[in-house]
């Protein structure tokens, strides 16, 4: 009981937010954009790179594709967040939990995305100063989203039979992500895996019970 605070949605948030954004702001400080050093052997990596659009390095439709993928991340971070905390009491705290990993992951990208072009200079052969004199590298909600953990496990060639790929280098796992998107992933995952768990529905005695009261 005296540690129930550890899977209340608030403490998850802040807890996330908090880990999220202070190991963006040290590589965003202290590495150039693409430097990288080993944490183990070769297969974990820190390395330093931004994207402009979505989770794991992907990318959205330029500026206007940008501006869109924001505004929409602040649409349904606010749907989250209002279904999030008007839950019903009764609502499976594993849930709530799942809730709170992706509705923290989400913010902490929608950070990045608006206030990083603002009070960053760029990163490109150069390390980034916070609050530049000159200025930052982009207007309100044009930020990039800085990741950094790569885990290059294994890396092969596709058999000549195999489709469309077939004969092409390959590499697992190929993306670099941050700890926000490591969150959504986690929460999403846990969510699929215990779906019946968290969405049952009420056993027949729970239905006669509100049935007679």
């Amino acid at each position: 009981m005296k540690f129930r605070f550890l899977t209340h949605p608030v403490f998850i948030i802040f807890l996330v937010l908090t880990i999220d954004q202070f190991s963006k702001i040290w590589v965003k400080t202290t590495m150039y954009l693409g430097q990288e050093f080993p944490v183990v052997d070769n297969w974990f990596f820190i390395h330093f790179t931004e994207n402009p659009g979505m989770a794991f390095g992907m990318e959205f439709g330029g500026e206007y594709g940008k501006l869109a993928l924001s505004l929409f991340r602040i649409v349904a971070v606010s749907a989250i967040g209002y279904v999030l905390f008007t839950l019903p009491k009764e609502t499976p705290k594993g849930l709530r939990v799942c809730g709170a990993l992706v509705l923290a992951g989400a913010i902490g990208n929608i950070i990045d995305s608006a206030f990083y072009g603002v009070i960053f200079n760029d990163s490109f052969n150069q390390l980034a100063t916070l609050f530049p004199a000159e200025g930052g590298y982009a207007s309100f909600l044009h930020g990039r989203v800085v990741d950094m953990f790569w885990f290059p496990l294994y890396a092969g060639v596709f058999p000549d039979w195999f489709p469309i790929w077939g004969g092409e280098d390959f590499l697992f796992f190929r993306p670099v992500f941050n700890i926000a998107d490591a969150s959504i992933s986690v929460g999403i995952a846990l969510i699929f895996i215990f779906y019946r768990d968290f969405f049952k529905s009420p056993s027949k005695e729970t239905k006669e019970k509100e049935t007679l009261s």
